[in-house]
């Protein structure tokens, strides 16, 4: 056997009385660390596994880009993770520090879903089986995909911070099986039943529903949304930050999340006329605040809205994240690019786009083959032998 590597044995196998060996234990692979006067383990199944985990692991230590583990618990590296990310020493992939909002639900996320289950474990004991066994029965339970995704998020950043720089030698999130976001869960309405239902909002309210719906807006950047950032004539609006209920203006969601994106003609009109109803307003004045200057609330946007539409008789009903799905649908009836759909929602990569609304956009082998007999009929008339 290869330095460093050791056949595992079952319970009942015979080789641990001396006798030939009848089972398929895996193996054993270990590498000693000078510097911190510890092993590192980790098992296999097979002897080939084995031995290149241990040349990597070596190879890692020489560079020292790999510690042995310290035994902290996942429960206290959750804590030093969350601490540090608040006060700033831990930061997203982009670089930025995360958003007050998105540590709130990676708290919340550890203490109602994660740490009860595997808390105690030590951090670098977790396996990916482990983690997928918890995905695998928060599914089962009905909890809708993203709700899923979401509570594995904290999970995967804790991780790739203790992977890169505290010697956990294996990131057990990796090659989770999450499911994936369910279409049901994108509820999006016809052109003509939004407009019928923003013409039935009291007019103070016509506008933000319409930025939602119309622009693409979350609600934080609804909220934060400053008449210095539209540009009516351009029909363009440049969105630049959001709002946090408990710090306030902060920098929108990810890099990507700061973009400019279109305004259509009717958004462009309602926006138009709530700068006329303004009058005297500066660039940094936030377009649809309360009457106190501050932002407005989602809770009594929707009352005030849910009255008017039972009043007109209107069965449907919106909600701001809704109306941001309604949008991307819009966009891709309209034959926007989902390179381009994926700017405009600020997502930070095209394959959220695709995961989100892939199935909205043309596919079927009847619309692929009449494209491509539109594109071809095209070139073929164009061909110097058909010129007249």
């Amino acid at each position: 056997m290869a330095e460093g590597i050791r056949k595992r044995h079952t319970k009942k196998c015979p080789a641990r009385t001396g006798g030939a060996c009848r089972c398929d234990g895996g193996y054993e692979a270990s590498v000693y660390s000078e510097r911190d006067g510890k092993k590192l383990y980790k098992t296999f199944r097979r002897e080939a596994e084995a031995k290149s985990w241990r040349a990597d692991a070596k190879r890692s230590l020489d560079r020292g880009s790999l510690r042995a583990p310290n035994g902290k618990t996942l429960a206290t590296a959750a804590a030093a993770w969350i601490e540090g990310a608040e006060r700033a020493e831990i930061r997203n992939r982009s670089g930025h520090r995360y958003k007050p909002s998105t540590l709130r639900g990676y708290r919340r996320a550890l203490a109602e879903q994660i740490l009860p289950a595997i808390g105690t474990m030590k951090l670098n004991a977790v396996t990916t089986a482990e983690i997928q066994a918890l995905v695998d029965r928060w599914h089962e339970e009905g909890q809708a995909p993203s709700t899923v995704r979401n509570s594995i998020k904290p999970l995967q950043a804790i991780y790739r911070r203790a992977r890169a720089r505290e010697g956990v030698p294996v990131n057990p999130t990796r090659d989770l099986e999450l499911p994936a976001p369910d279409s049901r869960e994108v509820e999006i309405l016809a052109p003509d039943v939004a407009a019928e239902l923003i013409e039935a909002l009291p007019v103070d309210d016509r506008g933000v529903w319409a930025t939602a719906l119309y622009a693409g807006l979350r609600y934080g950047e609804l909220r934060a949304l400053r008449w210095g950032a539209v540009d009516l004539a351009a029909g363009t609006i440049r969105v630049r930050e959001s709002w946090d209920p408990e710090a306030g203006s902060i920098a929108p969601k990810t890099r990507t999340s700061r973009r400019t994106t279109p305004v259509p003609v009717v958004l462009r009109e309602l926006l138009r006329d709530r700068r006329s109803c303004a009058g005297q307003y500066a660039d940094d004045a936030l377009i649809f605040a309360g009457a106190d200057g501050q932002p407005f609330h989602a809770a009594s946007l929707y009352r005030r809205a849910d009255r008017a539409w039972s009043a007109a008789g209107l069965a449907d009903r919106l909600r701001l994240h809704q109306a941001r799905h309604t949008y991307a649908s819009f966009m891709i009836a309209a034959g926007v690019n989902a390179k381009a759909l994926a700017t405009f929602m600020g997502h930070s990569s095209i394959k959220v786009t695709f995961d989100l609304y892939g199935h909205l956009m043309p596919g079927t082998e009847a619309e692929a083959a009449a494209l491509l007999d539109a594109f071809l009929g095209s070139r073929a008339r164009q061909a110097p032998g058909n010129l007249q």
